[in-house]
């Protein structure tokens, strides 16, 4: 089937037909005429094919089709009128050549190729009026200025789309950037956590002798948060390498959490925390979000646990909540008890840290703050969402 044709064979194919129609009259024609069938031919095939084609780049096969285009004008001597009889294709080919070098030849080679096809394109008509009996200087000069308005159209289009490809080839380099800024976020999300608590434990083993069974536990914890940290990493370097080979629209393969997660992500630190941890999580406002948000709004508490592990670890208890706000926002919290410690930026940690996530949360209509509260420090964050019906 003429689909399972690859798109380069299928031009090279339409080139050869292409040619072999213009050099088909050249059989009944006088000798002169294959000059003429000739160029027709090369300058309709170098305009059809795809470039490059081996050691041949695109600007080399339109600079050399407008050469001999050109030469030919000045060159040609047989009868005038077997000139009309190719000329229009070979204005056609010409034009298209000249979109394509305008749009698709890269750096200041685009200037020369550009150049030298589209004075092929504007004095082609030279050809004719050159070496009729009854053209003369005023008939060329009318004939290259009807010439050249063509020529400017094809130009004007070549630059246009042009600049659409660069837009594009831009949007897609921004599109990875902030790409592999997201996947720079997960990984102080979610390594950042599990690494502080694995010093934290290590650093708690030195303070004292423990019993076999303290230290076999101890050691479980490490290793269970050391393989959540390997997780986090393997499937960052995934997303990194299946990058720019996904879909648009495609969902990065980090798994996303929710606020359904937050029992087990209080359970992990309170069992390598000395403050007392307590949750409250109200009935039926996990879900009530969307995906981004659920995981905006779990990011956000496990950003703030891991800032309690690394500039408080004084306090004595934390308090997690998640709930509805008087105006049906969901609300998320974490407050401890700790008292001021260290100054503010300190306390609010390295990083993307709680700046990268309040970003993500004015993106979805939401709002965080983060501050001193009560006896202790606050981080407080309000998400829009629908009613409960």
């Amino acid at each position: 089937m003429n689909d399972d044709i690859p798109p380069r064979q299928r031009r090279g194919r339409w080139a050869g037909v292409a040619a072999a129609l213009m050099l088909a009259p050249a059989v009944i024609s006088p000798p002169s005429a294959w000059l003429l069938a000739v160029l027709a031919a090369v300058t309709l095939a170098v305009a059809i094919l795809a470039w490059p084609a081996g050691r041949i780049s695109l600007a080399q096969a339109a600079g050399g089709a407008a050469l001999l285009s050109l030469a030919a004008d000045g060159g040609y001597f047989g009868q005038p009128g077997l000139v009309i009889l190719w000329y229009p294709f070979e204005t056609v080919a010409l034009l298209v050549l000249l979109e394509r070098v305008v749009r698709h030849v890269p750096g200041r080679r685009v200037a020369f190729a550009g150049a030298l096809t589209g004075a092929a394109a504007v004095l082609l008509p030279l050809r004719f009026t050159l070496h009729a009996p009854a053209a003369g200087l005023k008939e060329s000069v009318f004939a290259t200025s009807v010439a050249l308005f063509p020529a400017a159209v094809a130009t004007g289009i070549g630059l246009y789309l042009r600049s659409l490809d660069n837009r594009r080839a831009h949007a897609v380099v921004s599109a990875r950037r902030e790409q592999r800024l997201e996947v720079a976020r997960d990984l102080h999300d979610f390594v950042a956590h599990e690494v502080t608590g694995i010093v934290l434990e290590a650093q708690a083993a030195q303070l004292g002798d423990a019993s076999p069974a303290e230290t076999r536990a101890l050691l479980q914890r490490i290793e269970k948060a050391g393989l959540r940290a390997l997780d986090s990493m393997d499937q960052t370097v995934t997303t990194l390498r299946e990058a720019d080979g996904r879909k648009w629209g495609e969902p990065p393969p980090t798994r996303l959490y929710g606020l359904a997660d937050l029992p087990e992500l209080v359970g992990r630190f309170s069992s390598m925390a000395a403050a007392e941890v307590a949750l409250s999580l109200e009935d039926e406002v996990a879900g009530t979000l969307s995906r981004e948000a659920e995981d905006t709004a779990y990011r956000v508490v496990l950003e703030a646990l891991t800032n309690v592990r690394r500039h408080a670890p004084q306090a004595g208890r934390v308090e997690v909540f998640a709930g509805r706000t008087a105006d049906r926002a969901v609300e998320i919290a974490v407050a401890d008890d700790a008292g001021p410690g260290a100054p503010a930026g300190t306390r609010q940690g390295g990083g993307t840290g709680l700046a990268g996530l309040e970003e993500r949360v004015g993106a979805l209509g939401g709002r965080l703050d983060a501050g001193p509260h009560g006896p202790g420090w606050r981080v407080r964050c309000l998400l829009p969402a629908p009613a409960i019906r």
